[in-house]
């Protein structure tokens, strides 16, 4: 029994007459007995007997109508399901992102995505780049947001934004007193910064070995937020990514990094794995939330 078929053949069990079924469908009383003529000739057995301008089920329809009618509630669901996933009212938006951009772009994407899509479940996972690459390539991510965009060739990386460093002093260091600091600044400085062979590291090293002076950092850290409460400990100057809000962290002093390297924000995707609908959308959103968060510094600064 085909699909039409079956809603034939419910309509006119509920209805009772071809003519109250034809409306229930929106279709022609001709076209609906057709087609139930049809069902008939192919099950091999009557649905229906014709009493006095009514038609009455058969005991084979009564037997298979409870069936009949799981079947329609399934494929209605499947329908309003795929309509859903086409119009981006359901489904799952999985991402997994650096610290950085975890904390300063998704809220700013998530809470856009959620106002026009809210019965799509989204799920965030904060990871360093070497997890975020096994997500993606797993599917247990269909979207990465990471500061490095030199990725494996299975793994597509385009660049959305560029930013710089930030220096993260303790409150009443006498470097505070500068409207911002160089590389230079910082000689004999003990320095927080990333752990070596990292997009970073690498950017700040080469930028130190461009201006002839050392960069040698005291103490090495994973995730930039980590460093906030060693500074606030009096145990150095962090240098760190402009991402974070860090101005929202007492005990800090704030400061541009001036003739400083850059780095990338880069949108991650598996080349092997197709975007959902809503994978696509919410691609969008990251899009527009890291240029206005990007543009938010640089108006700050």
């Amino acid at each position: 029994m085909r699909a039409r078929q079956l809603e034939v053949f419910i309509a006119v069990m509920r209805a009772g007459t071809v003519t109250a079924a034809a409306r229930m469908l929106s279709i022609s009383q001709p076209a609906l007995s057709q087609i139930l003529l049809h069902t008939e000739d192919e099950l091999g057995f009557p649905l229906f007997e014709r009493v006095k301008g009514r038609l009455r089920p058969t005991p084979d329809a009564l037997e298979i109508f409870p069936d009949a009618e799981r079947l329609s509630a399934g494929l209605d669901g499947l329908r309003r399901k795929t309509t859903d996933l086409r119009l981006g009212r359901a489904g799952l938006v999985r991402v997994a992102a650096s610290p950085p951009p975890a904390m300063a772009i998704l809220p700013r994407a998530f809470t856009r995505f959620r106002a026009q899509h809210p019965r799509i479940l989204l799920r965030s996972h904060s990871a360093p780049i070497a997890a975020i690459v096994d997500m993606l390539r797993a599917g247990d991510a269909s979207l990465g947001v990471a500061m490095d965009d030199r990725l494996p060739p299975d793994i597509e990386a385009e660049v959305i934004g560029n930013v710089g460093f930030s220096c993260l002093l303790p409150t009443g260091h006498a470097l505070a007193r500068k409207t911002e600091l160089t590389l230079s600044d910082l000689t004999g400085e003990e320095l927080i910064s990333y752990r070596g062979n990292t997009r970073p590291a690498d950017e700040l090293a080469n930028a130190a070995r461009a201006q002839g002076v050392p960069f040698s950092p005291a103490i090495e850290i994973d995730a930039s937020i980590s460093a906030v409460g060693f500074v606030q400990a009096g145990l150095g100057i962090a240098l760190v990514d402009a991402l974070l809000p860090w101005q929202q962290f007492a005990g800090l002093v704030v400061k541009s990094l001036a003739a400083g390297p850059a780095f990338p924000i880069a949108l991650l995707t598996s080349r092997a794995r197709a975007l959902s609908r809503a994978d696509e959308m919410m691609r969008d959103e990251i899009r527009e939330a890291c240029s206005t968060v990007l543009g938010d510094d640089n108006a700050r600064a």
